[in-house]
């Protein structure tokens, strides 16, 4: 016969081992509340200020260019929401079955910028082909002089780049004549250390930098919308879900619009 003692010990241990088996184990636990989300460089400030603002301690981040991030998902990297730069590098993600469906949506829209060293005051920019084509030919003027932008190859504000020198009739002057970095706010860093007298990136992260200055914008028309889709990824759990739909809220959205991003 078992004594009382030893019926109640039974009957805790059972309550607490049928209470651990519904949760799962705390490693599980720990794994379902992280959230590790991969995102364009460019959204570094703005992203990690979200989730401060939302309260989000468990979300992770890994900024990098879009084509690199792209990559590694398709090779399995653990991550469970994906925001690209611009749309072929998602749709990439997407033919590697690495999209939870029905979960891809437009998130944010940005402007092409052509930047300078510099702290002044934001002004209005002109933002016509003729004030591009101007500054662009100012400074490839000087023989050993570089104009800093992504990678054309991969990286998306390169493309973007590629596209807009294309209709201005300035790419074979300037394409030779690029510093190419692996990501935007690596050729930001090249035009905030004075080691390139312009740089074509994102008006949002001259934006938000002290070192440099938006002397004009691109033509809208001058390359194809940027747009940032994102998307969950198959594995998301509850909490990433949460983070996700939390992107897409209002108060995501006066930060974002502070930080200079506009409608997809």
């Amino acid at each position: 016969m078992m004594s009382p003692l030893r019926r109640r010990l039974s009957t805790t241990l059972a309550t607490a081992l049928a209470a651990w088996l519904l949760a799962g184990p705390p490693a599980a636990r720990a794994a379902d509340d992280e959230v590790v989300v991969f995102a364009a460089a460019s959204l570094t400030d703005v992203l990690q200020a979200i989730a401060r603002q939302g309260g989000f301690t468990g979300v992770r981040f890994s900024f990098a260019s879009s084509s690199t991030l792209a990559r590694q998902i398709e090779q399995g990297a653990t991550a469970q929401i994906f925001v690209s730069a611009d749309e072929p590098w998602m749709d990439a993600v997407g033919k590697a079955g690495r999209l939870l469906p029905g979960t891809r949506r437009d998130w944010v829209g940005n402007r092409l910028a052509l930047v300078a060293p510099g702290s002044a005051e934001p002004t209005a920019p002109p933002e016509t082909a003729e004030a591009v084509s101007r500054l662009l030919r100012a400074a490839l003027a000087t023989p050993d002089s570089r104009i800093a932008t992504g990678d054309p190859a991969h990286v998306p504000v390169g493309k973007y780049a590629q596209a807009a020198l294309g209709t201005l009739g300035l790419w074979a002057e300037a394409g030779p004549r690029l510093a190419r970095a692996d990501n935007v706010r690596s050729a930001l860093a090249f035009v905030e250390r004075g080691e390139a007298p312009l740089g074509i990136t994102y008006r949002t992260d001259a934006l938000a930098s002290r070192k440099v200055q938006v002397v004009a914008l691109f033509p809208a028309d001058s390359h194809p919308p940027i747009r940032y889709p994102a998307a969950l990824l198959t594995g998301a759990g509850p909490a990433a879900h949460r983070f996700y739909e939390h992107l897409f809220g209002a108060e995501a959205g006066a930060l974002l619009k502070a930080a200079g991003f506009s409608a997809p």
